[in-house]
C-alpha cells in the first residue's frame, strides 16, 4: 500500500427494562469536560504521571466506533510507549474537533472526515492512524413510524436524530438523501447525542428516525423488543459497499492539527503505535475477551449483549491503522455530495491523512 512520505526541508505539512436504563444512563450518556493544561505543553513536557502528557478528545468513548482509543488505554498501551493519555469523553464528533481546535485538547478521536472539512475551511488537520474500514453508521426508524417511513424519500419534512449538527452522523443523512435524488436540506436534524440520550430519543418518538451507531443500535432493540427497521446500514462489508461503493471508508482515527505533528512527530509515532497493538490484539482475541478488557459500566448492565456486538464489529476494524487512497477517495467523494462546504473545493488528500508514523 502506497504511503505518505514527507520531504525532508520543508518537513511536509503532516500532516427488563429500567435496570438496564439506569445503568446505561451512567454508561452511556458521555460528557466531558475539556483538559484545563495547554495542550501544547502537556504534549512535549512531563506530566509526572510517568510519561509524556497527551489529552485525546473522544467523539462519544461509549460509542464502538471509538473502541480501540479506549481499549489501548486499559491495556496499558498508551503507556508502553512511555505516554501519559488524558481521554476526554465529549459527545459527537463536532464537539471533539472543536475542543481540539480550540486548544482544549491536543489529540482527536474522531472521525476522518473532519480533516477534509478543515482543509476546505483552510485549516490543517491530519489524520496518523486509522481505527475503522466503515462508520458503522446504520439510519434507524422509531418505532412509532415503522409503517410510515420505509424508504429514504419517506424521509423528507421529518426530523432526523444524529449525535450533533456537523458530525458525521449528520453527513450521513444528508449523503443519503442526496444520492437517492433529495436535498440535503429535505429532512431536518436534531441533536440527541448517543448513548441513553439516543436511544430514548427514538424509543418515545422524539425524533421520526435517527442515526445511531452500536451499542446504541442494540439497546434500542432490548428496549423495545424487536430490531428496529433500519433503511440503511454500513455496519458490515456488504453495506458499506452498498451505500458508498466501497471496500474501506475510513472514520474513526486519531488526527490533530499539522503543526501539532510537526512539533511532536515522537508523540504522534508513540500513539500510533499504541493504536496497531490495540488492533492487533482485538484481532487476535473474541469480542468476549475484549469486552472483559473495557470499562465494565461500558457494558450497561449486559455484558453478553456487548460482548457480542463488539465480536460482530470487529470485521469493520482496521488491523493495521493504514489509511488507503481507496479509502480516503470514498470519504472526499461522500463530501462532496453531503456537505456544501466541501462541494467542488480544490482537496489535496495527501494533506489529510498521513502513514507516515505508522510501523
Amino acid at each position: 500500500m502506497k504511503q505518505h512520505t514527507m520531504p525532508h526541508a520543508p518537513r511536509r505539512r503532516m500532516a427488563k427494562g429500567a435496570a438496564l436504563v439506569a445503568g446505561l444512563a451512567l454508561l452511556l450518556s458521555a460528557c466531558g469536560t475539556p483538559a484545563a493544561t495547554p495542550p501544547g505543553q502537556s504534549a512535549a513536557g512531563d506530566s509526572g504521571g510517568g510519561g509524556e502528557k497527551v489529552t485525546i478528545g473522544v467523539g462519544g468513548q461509549t460509542l464502538l466506533t471509538y473502541l480501540p482509543t479506549t481499549l489501548a488505554e486499559q491495556l496499558g498501551f498508551y503507556e508502553k510507549q512511555g505516554l501519559d493519555v488524558d481521554l476526554q469523553d465529549l459527545q459527537g464528533g463536532s464537539k471533539a474537533l472543536t475542543a481540539m481546535i480550540g486548544g482544549s485538547t491536543d489529540v482527536t478521536s474522531g472521525y476522518y472526515e473532519h480533516t477534509i472539512q478543515m482543509q476546505a475551511k483552510k485549516q490543517s488537520i491530519e489524520a496518523f492512524v486509522n481505527e475503522n474500514l466503515s462508520s458503522g453508521l446504520a439510519l434507524v426508524v422509531a418505532p412509532k413510524n415503522e409503517g410510515s417511513i420505509t424508504s429514504l424519500k419517506d424521509l423528507k419534512g421529518k426530523n432526523v436524530g444524529v449525535t450533533a449538527p456537523g458530525s458525521s452522523t449528520d453527513m450521513f443523512v444528508k449523503f443519503l438523501l442526496t444520492k437517492d435524488g433529495m436535498k440535503g436540506t429535505d429532512a431536518s436534524v436534531s441533536a440527541v447525542g448517543a448513548g441513553s440520550s439516543a436511544v430514548a430519543a427514538v424509543e418515545n418518538g422524539q425524533v421520526d428516525a435517527a442515526v445511531m451507531l452500536e451499542p446504541d443500535i442494540s439497546v434500542l432493540a432490548k428496549r423495545i423488543g424487536h430490531d428496529p427497521k433500519i433503511i440503511a446500514d454500513v455496519r458490515t462489508p456488504e453495506g458499506l459497499k452498498k451505500v458508498f461503493g466501497a471496500s474501506a471508508w475510513p472514520s474513526s482515527s486519531l488526527y490533530a492539527k499539522t503543526d501539532w505533528l510537526q512539533k511532536n512527530p515522537e508523540t504522534a509515532k508513540k500513539l500510533a503505535a499504541a493504536i496497531q497493538e490495540t488492533l492487533q490484539w482485538i484481532s487476535d482475541h473474541s469480542g468476549e475477551e475484549i469486552a472483559a478488557k473495557m470499562p465494565e459500566k461500558f457494558a450497561g448492565g449486559d455484558e453478553k449483549q456487548y460482548a457480542k456486538v463488539i465480536g460482530d464489529l470487529k470485521k469493520t476494524l482496521s488491523t493495521n491503522g493504514e489509511f488507503t487512497e481507496e479509502g480516503v477517495q470514498a470519504v472526499l467523494e461522500t463530501q462532496r455530495v453531503a456537505n456544501p462546504e466541501v462541494g467542488d473545493k480544490e482537496i489535496d488528500l495527501s494533506k489529510t491523512y498521513t502513514n507516515e508514523f505508522l510501523k
